[in-house]
C-alpha cells in the first residue's frame, strides 16, 4: 500500500512502482508515468530524478514556445544586450545599426518559428537589390555583415536555449570579393616621389602606410608619443572610426555620427611595428610636439578618417595615378613585402593578423612578373 502523498506502491510481482502526473488528456483525465524498481528506496529515489527531470523538459519546451513566437526584433534586442559586456562600443554600435536599418524593417516583425531558410534567401535578395539608403543597392559585404550578425544571434539562442532556429549550413549568400587593387612598381615610385617632395604631416602619414601596411583608423589615431624614434619602432595601440550617434536628437547632419577612439579590432592588431631607417630619418627631421597627432600635430585637433581618404585621392590625382582607395596602401604593402622575400609569419604579425592564413588569402598578390620569376625557377629541373 501507498504511503501518503507518495504514489509509491509494492506490486503483486514483486516490484515497486512509483507514479507522478504528467498531464491531462482533453477530457480531463490523468496521465501518469511511472518508475520501477526492486525496492521502496530505490523507486522513491527513481521517481524524484524523472519527476524533476520531466518538470524541466516541460519547462524546456514551454521556455521554447515563448522564445519561437517572440519577434526577431525582441529577440536581438536580448541578443546584442548579452554579447555587449563583451565586445567594443563601435561593434556594439555597428550591430544595432544593421538591425535598426537592414533587419527590423524587412523580418524584423517576424517570429522567430517563421524565420526559415527561405525567408532568410528572399530577405537577401531584398537587401541586394533595394536594401541600402532609398532603395539603393546594397554592398555585398554589408549583405554577408548582416547575415553573419543573424548567425551569431541563432546560435547563442541555440547554446542558450537549446533551440535550433535555422540552419545555417547552408547560406542563402556568398560574397563575392571584388577586384583588389595593388599600386604596381611605377605607380609604387610616383606615389613615394609625391609624397617625399610635397611635405605635410598628412602625406608622411600616407608614406607611413605605404611602407608598414597599417590601416587608415590606426594612421589617424596614432600620436607621437607611440613613435619611438630612439628604437625606430611604432606601436599601434588605438585606431579612429566615425561611428552613429545612439543619443542623436539634433537636426544637424553632422550630430548623427561622432569619433571615436578606441583600441584596434582584435587583440593582435595592438603591436610594435619597427620601421625601415629611411623613414625613421624623416621622422626625425619632422617638427613635432610629445603627444600631438601624428596627422595634424596637435593634441586638440585630428585628421579623421574620411578626410584622410578625400585628401589621399587628390593625392593620387596629383601624382598621376588612377584612383584607389587608402586600403590599397595596405595590399600594396604586402604584396611588395612579399615580392622582396619577406617571412610571411613577420609580415602577418606587422599586418597585425590573428594568423598568416588570412595574410596569405587576402593580402598577398604576387605580381606576373614574380609569378613569371617563380616558374623559371622550374627550368633547373629540365
Amino acid at each position: 500500500m501507498s504511503r501518503k502523498g507518495e504514489n509509491i506502491y509494492k506490486r503483486k510481482d514483486g516490484r515497486w512502482e512509483g507514479r507522478f502526473i504528467a498531464g491531462r488528456m482533453e477530457n480531463g483525465k490523468i496521465i501518469y508515468k511511472s518508475v520501477y524498481a526492486k525496492s521502496y528506496t530505490e523507486v522513491k529515489i527513481l521517481l524524484q530524478n524523472k519527476r524533476a527531470e520531466f518538470q524541466e523538459n516541460l519547462r524546456k519546451k514551454e521556455l521554447e514556445t515563448t522564445i519561437k513566437e517572440t519577434s526577431l526584433t525582441d529577440f536581438l534586442a536580448e541578443w546584442i544586450e548579452n554579447i555587449r559586456p563583451k565586445i567594443k562600443e563601435s561593434s556594439y554600435i555597428k550591430y544595432n545599426s544593421m538591425i535598426k536599418h537592414y533587419i527590423t524593417p524587412n523580418i524584423g516583425e517576424k517570429k522567430l518559428s517563421e524565420i526559415s531558410y527561405s525567408t532568410l534567401e528572399e530577405f537577401t535578395n531584398q537587401l541586394l537589390l533595394e536594401g541600402g539608403s532609398k532603395n539603393s543597392v546594397l554592398s555585398s559585404k554589408t549583405v554577408n555583415d548582416t547575415l553573419t550578425l543573424l548567425k551569431s544571434a541563432f546560435h547563442y539562442a541555440e547554446n542558450k536555449y537549446g533551440i535550433v532556429l535555422c540552419d545555417f549550413n547552408q547560406t542563402p549568400y556568398h560574397r563575392k570579393e571584388g577586384q583588389i587593387r595593388v599600386f604596381n612598381q611605377k605607380e609604387h615610385e610616383q606615389l613615394t616621389s609625391y609624397l617625399s617632395s610635397h611635405n605635410s604631416y598628412r602625406n608622411l602619414g600616407i608614406l607611413l602606410a605605404l611602407f608598414t601596411g597599417i590601416r587608415v583608423g590606426e594612421l589617424c589615431a596614432l600620436t607621437w608619443e607611440n613613435i619611438h624614434l630612439d628604437s625606430g619602432i611604432i606601436t599601434i595601440c588605438q585606431t579612429m572610426q566615425r561611428v552613429e550617434n545612439t543619443n542623436f536628437k539634433s537636426r544637424r547632419t553632422d550630430m548623427k555620427t561622432r569619433i571615436i577612439i578606441t583600441s584596434p579590432k582584435s587583440s593582435s592588431s595592438i603591436r610594435e611595428i619597427p620601421l625601415p631607417a629611411f623613414l625613421i630619418d624623416i621622422l626625425k627631421k619632422t617638427p613635432h610636439s610629445e603627444r600631438g597627432f601624428l596627422l595634424s600635430d596637435s593634441e586638440d585637433m585630428f585628421i579623421e578618417p574620411r578626410n584622410l581618404q578625400t585628401h589621399f585621392k587628390t593625392v593620387l590625382k596629383r601624382a598621376g595615378i588612377e584612383n584607389a582607395n587608402f586600403h590599397t596602401l595596405r595590399h600594396t604593402f604586402a604584396t611588395r613585402c612579399v615580392e622582396l622575400g619577406f617571412d610571411i609569419k613577420s609580415l602577418s604579425e606587422v599586418l597585425g593578423h590573428a594568423n598568416v592564413n588570412i595574410t596569405l588569402n587576402k593580402y598577398v598578390h604576387p605580381s606576373m612578373d614574380l609569378k613569371r620569376d617563380n616558374m623559371e625557377k622550374l627550368s633547373q629541373l629540365f
